[in-house]
């Protein structure tokens, strides 16, 4: 009787390029949904709250109350504008060139939201007064201490789920530091019982 082959091995699943494509369409999906809720949030601000007091939404907490920001977030680099909207830039080239290496769902999630946001502003930078690179940032979420919009929240969602990645020790094609696939537990499915054991 001649022998069979073994059973091919099974290999571990890998998230090396298999679900890429799709992560990064929802990826930039992602951050053009962020781009246009910001977008028309500011219109809206601009329509509804120019030269109107603070509107309390939580007391003291939160509100709605419109300034144009030249400087970055809390105000800081307010005579840097130019500097400002050329860092933006390099980092949305950056973010940019970043997406082929995406393998992981949260990373998709994270970058989205962060190119999302940067765009945003720097949709500001490119367009207000007083000039092109020199344009004033459109804030309307009054925090009590600090006024932002819908680009800042995303951009900080996105630097908490950064810093959760960075401790869990994942990599932006899903493996983790040591090199074993963030998901790869998960994705193997509950493992077959050892040989001679019980069915």
């Amino acid at each position: 009787m001649p022998a069979t082959d073994p059973a091919p091995a099974r290999r571990p699943p890998s998230t090396s390029r298999a679900g890429r494509p799709s992560l990064l369409v929802w990826t930039v999906a992602l951050a053009v949904v962020v781009v246009v809720v910001d977008q028309l949030t500011k219109a809206w601000a601009e329509s509804a709250l120019t030269g109107e007091p603070r509107v309390a939404l939580v007391g003291d907490l939160l509100g709605l109350y419109l300034v144009y920001n030249p400087g970055a977030a809390l105000s800081f680099g307010t005579g840097m504008t130019w500097i400002l909207t050329v860092v933006v830039l390099v980092v949305v080239v950056v973010l940019v060139r970043m997406l082929r290496r995406i393998g992981s769902t949260t990373w998709a999630v994270a970058l989205g939201l962060l190119l999302g946001g940067a765009v945003g502003n720097l949709i500001d930078r490119l367009t207000n007064d007083p000039g092109v690179g020199r344009g004033e940032v459109v804030d309307f979420i009054d925090y009590g201490v600090f006024v932002g919009n819908v680009a800042d929240i995303a951009i900080v969602v996105a630097a908490v789920l950064v810093v959760w990645l960075a401790l869990r020790g994942v990599s932006m094609d899903g493996s983790r530091a040591a090199g074993r696939p963030a998901d790869e537990d998960e994705a193997a499915g509950p493992k077959a019982p050892a040989a001679g054991g019980p069915a």
